[in-house]
């Protein structure tokens, strides 16, 4: 199975705000890099995704696919994926940690797998890249609204 890469970042707002902008698929083309489509497919009892579909276009990667997710209060949301045309795995997480001063630590955790031979060197690559633009992404939108 593929490496797992981790980045962490802090946002100024409580980790409910943050939830809050990971927990809205519609708005990701917006400010998530690469990502064209974010459709919710289908949600659980509290309103919350459990299958988004995706439409993305980062170099070296395109691809539609659909995640699964898994819902930890404001605390963690997970995802796996359900069916990719060139990923094979997309596995990650958000994990929050509020730091008590109206602040929260984002960790981003990522497992990429892709069906195209890619060198490690270069899918390592693309994975940081994914995660920083992510997390730089996510904290601008957050602290701005």
């Amino acid at each position: 199975m593929a490496d797992q890469t981790t980045s962490s970042i802090v946002i100024d707002a409580p980790p409910s705000a943050v939830m809050t902008v990971i927990a809205d698929f519609g708005s990701y083309p917006a400010w998530a890099k690469g990502v064209q489509t974010a459709e919710v497919r289908s949600t659980f009892p509290d309103g919350r995704a459990r299958e988004v579909y995706f439409e993305l276009d980062v170099s070296p990667i395109k691809d539609q696919y659909t995640l699964a997710y898994t819902w930890d209060d404001d605390r963690a949301v997970t995802w796996t994926l359900v069916e990719g045309k060139m990923l094979r795995a997309l596995d990650g997480a958000y994990l929050l940690r509020d730091l008590g001063d109206g602040s929260t630590e984002v960790t981003y955790q990522l497992v990429l797998d892709v069906s195209i031979p890619l060198i490690g060197m270069l899918k390592r690559k693309g994975e940081k890249i994914l995660i920083d633009t992510a997390l730089k992404g996510l904290k601008k939108r957050v602290e701005s609204l």
